[in-house]
Formats: structure tokens, C-alpha cells, sequence
């Protein structure tokens, strides 16, 4: 399950990494150095992540941090479709970076955690084929969609596209995070850890 939502924020994220230069361009009007500067704040809240994002998960739980990165994701192709400006977009860039790590953390302390080391590699080939097996085709329909929408709409329709896929994966995500950790049985009795 979070095998394919990796796939569907892949292929979402590439929605709007292929007309970015564009939209900071056209829409945004920097030049070349401020869309350095842009990509620089993506980087920048990606470094961030990678110093708070292990904490903070230890902190939340996997669930709750999952749920939040994927929110963060959504939240961020929305809001970078509808930024007014370059330093709003940066914001919001630094943010995805950020919420990037924090889903990368999770899923990867996740997977080596719950998956058997003998199949360890096979999930790991699953997963990634799904998501960079996608990029190719999002930036594709990016593309297509930019042309026929204009350059902001990639953005949102890849926020759409995120923000449904998790809340129709919720329910299941739940699930499955009690299925991997019970509640006691009785008053005092310990949690089977898995």
C-alpha cells in the first residue's frame, strides 16, 4: 500500500517538476539565479528534514508521520499552484522538501522493519519500480496538462491527485497500523511488538 503511494506522489511530484521552470519563469517571472534560489530552498528544507525528520518519527510514530508527510505533499502542490509569488513558492518548497524526508524516513525505517530480511530485496525491487517506475509518466502528463490548463495546473492536479489517493488509503493505513501493533489484551498486559 505505501509501495503505491509512493508511486502516485512520484508521479504527482514529476506533474509539477516538469513545467517548474516554467512556472518560475513565465508565472513567477524570476530569472535563472532566482530559480537556483528556488531549488536551493527545496534542498535547503530537505537538510532540515533529515536533522528533525528521525526524531520527530520516533516521536509521533510511524503512522502519524506518514499521514503528515503525505499531507504535507498535497498541501504543498496545492499551495505552490496558487502562490502569488516566488518567496511564497520557496516557502513552499523548503516545506516539500521537508515533508519528502520525513516520508522517506518513515517508509524506508518501515519496510526494514515489518518486511522478513529474506524478502527484503524483493519489496525494495517492488517499491521502487513503482516509484521512479511513474516519474516518467507524470512528467508526461505535466506536460500535457500544462499545455492545456496553463502552468499552474500540473500543481494542483498533482495536490488532488495526492491528497485523494491518502485519504482513500487511510482507512486502510489504519488498519494496518493496529493489525502491526495490538492493544493489550488486558489492563497492564504489553503490546506484542512486531
Amino acid at each position: 500500500m505505501v509501495a503505491v503511494l509512493v508511486g502516485v506522489y512520484n508521479f504527482a511530484n514529476q506533474m509539477g517538476q516538469a513545467v517548474l521552470v516554467l512556472l518560475a519563469t513565465e508565472a513567477l517571472h524570476v530569472g535563472s539565479r532566482g530559480y537556483g534560489f528556488l531549488l536551493a530552498a527545496c534542498a535547503v528544507g530537505s537538510v532540515i528534514g533529515g536533522l528533525v525528520c528521525p526524531a520527530l518519527a520516533r516521536r509521533l510514530g510511524f503512522l502519524p508521520s506518514l499521514v503528515i508527510g503525505g499531507a504535507i505533499g498535497a498541501g504543498v502542490f496545492v499551495g505552490i499552484g496558487l502562490a502569488p509569488d516566488a518567496a511564497v513558492a520557496a516557502v513552499l518548497l523548503a516545506a516539500q522538501g521537508f515533508g519528502v524526508t520525513l516520508w522517506n524516513v518513515v517508509t524506508v525505517s518501515l519496510r526494514q522493519q515489518i518486511v522478513p530480511a529474506d524478502l527484503l530485496g524483493r519489496v525494495n525491487s517492488v517499491y521502487r519500480m513503482l516509484g521512479w517506475g511513474l516519474m516518467p509518466a507524470g512528467a508526461l502528463a505535466g506536460g500535457f496538462v500544462a499545455h492545456a490548463a496553463g502552468l499552474r495546473a500540473p500543481y494542483l492536479a498533482a495536490g488532488a491527485l495526492t491528497g485523494l489517493a491518502l485519504l482513500a488509503t487511510l482507512p486502510l493505513l489504519l488498519s494496518a497500523g493496529r493489525a502491526t501493533h495490538p492493544r493489550p489484551t488486558r489492563p497492564g498486559a504489553a503490546a506484542a511488538s512486531p
